[in-house]
């Protein structure tokens, strides 16, 4: 057996949780594999809304196991709250959800570096949630980390040489933070991951693969915020494409099967960083308002602008893509024309090629504009009743990213996807 993978293409925020949801049902485990509490994969059913930061998006499902790898960065107040807010919804979290023992563990002190980092770049920060993210990997990458198996392995020296440590940097700029309290509460969430089965994941999925499993890695942020390509600096702290299943799992390449990847009919942005196809006027807010852009975890607005199909085509060829997943066309029902970008213009020549740099405010995008498809599509049940304008726009979209749209999401309920016909 082979693991599939699901990932986003953008900035992040392209509907993730959703459709690891409606696909849990083909699979026997679903693996988040990087990110931390930073993410926020929103699912909708029944009437209900969820919003899950560090939990896989497979627990609704149908029993399956979930686990959280070793990629993943915990922060054990958030999980905790996270955890007793689904269990008294009814969710046997328990049950079905594993947790490995090479996951870093996010500490209070992490959480006041990221903080004062965030002060210290002034007007050039990057706009980080605040989580304490960053440093946690720094600490991995710098082999200082505490890692959630520590817990059971000589704990109490292992953090607090990790604490004084964090302590005396935050003493050098100039930071002396009283953080007991957070810290009472941190070390008593610890308490309660020690209830939940800690396991050597890599070892779990191969034997998982070997005896015939079907597993879905679930991938968080997206391709543009990946540490290595995407739009550095203004990134997350790990590698959100598609290798990053590999590490963040202990997966082989050689494993890898389909891979879906998943993007909004238009783009968004959450805090600082470069954004091409940003659109600054009434097109944009109205796209912000229509699309309830506003981040699931922060609640800042999102930047909101047309799709960027050289950025696409980009983060199509260093997943290795197979299947695309189109969320939020339901956003553009009511447009008159579609915009979409498929070059740019950088000092007077045409770039079909994603650049080393977008940040360069000479770029100007390149436009191909469409009709609209002016017709509410929220309550179809199949893609026979799509208007020939937004078939149209898939074929487009289709041809130039030369990637099949597999399914396409016409609302946020899993009952509003349309999985099309192949």
């Amino acid at each position: 057996m082979k693991v599939d993978v699901l990932l986003g293409l953008q900035w992040g925020d392209e509907g993730k949780g959703k459709v690891v949801d409606v696909l849990t049902p083909r699979y026997d485990v679903v693996a988040r594999f990087q990110g931390g509490p930073n993410a926020g994969h929103t699912l909708e059913f029944e009437g209900k809304k969820y919003v899950l930061r560090s939990i896989p998006s497979g627990i609704f499902q149908h029993g399956q196991t979930n686990i959280i790898g070793n990629g993943v960065v915990l922060d054990p107040v958030l999980f905790r709250e996270e955890a007793e807010a689904l269990e008294k919804s009814g969710i046997k979290l328990k049950e079905v959800l594993k947790l490995s023992k090479k996951a870093h563990l996010i500490m209070p002190t992490h959480r006041l570096l990221d903080a004062a980092n965030e002060k210290a770049k002034g007007g050039a920060k990057i706009g980080t949630t605040g989580k304490g993210i960053g440093p946690t990997y720094t600490d991995k990458v710098s082999r200082n980390g505490l890692r959630l198996g520590d817990v059971c392995h000589n704990f109490d020296q292992k953090y607090n040489s990790a604490r004084n440590r964090h302590v005396a940097m935050l003493n050098s700029m100039g930071e002396n933070p009283d953080f007991s309290e957070l810290e009472a509460k941190w070390l008593d969430a610890v308490e309660y991951l020690k209830s939940y089965d800690i396991i050597d994941s890599e070892h779990f999925i191969n034997k998982a693969l070997k005896d015939g499993k079907s597993v879905l890695c679930e991938g968080a942020q997206g391709t543009l915020l990946d540490v290595d390509f995407g739009s550095y600096p203004f990134v997350t702290s790990s590698n959100t494409v598609c290798a990053g299943a590999c590490t963040g799992l202990g997966v082989a390449p050689n494993r890898i099967g389909e891979v879906f990847g998943i993007f909004k009919a238009y783009c968004t942005r959450v805090g600082s960083g470069p954004f091409p196809t940003e659109l600054f006027d009434e097109t944009g807010k109205r796209i912000r308002d229509l699309g309830h852009e506003y981040g699931a975890v922060t609640g800042r607005e999102r930047r909101c602008g047309w799709i960027d199909l050289v950025a696409l085509k980009y983060a199509i060829m260093i997943n290795g893509v197979t299947q695309l997943i189109m969320m939020k066309s339901d956003v553009l029902d009511d447009f008159d024309e579609i915009k979409a970008c498929v070059a740019y213009e950088i000092n007077g020549n045409r770039v079909d090629d994603f650049p080393f740099s977008i940040e360069d405010d000479t770029i100007t995008p390149v436009y191909v504009t469409m009709p609209g498809w002016k017709t509410d599509m929220t309550a179809f049940k199949s893609e026979d009743e799509f208007p020939r304008q937004f078939k149209d726009y898939i074929e487009f979209l289709e041809k130039e990213l030369e990637t099949p749209i597999t399914i396409v999401s016409i609302g946020p309920d899993r009952e509003q996807t349309i999985i099309r016909k192949r």
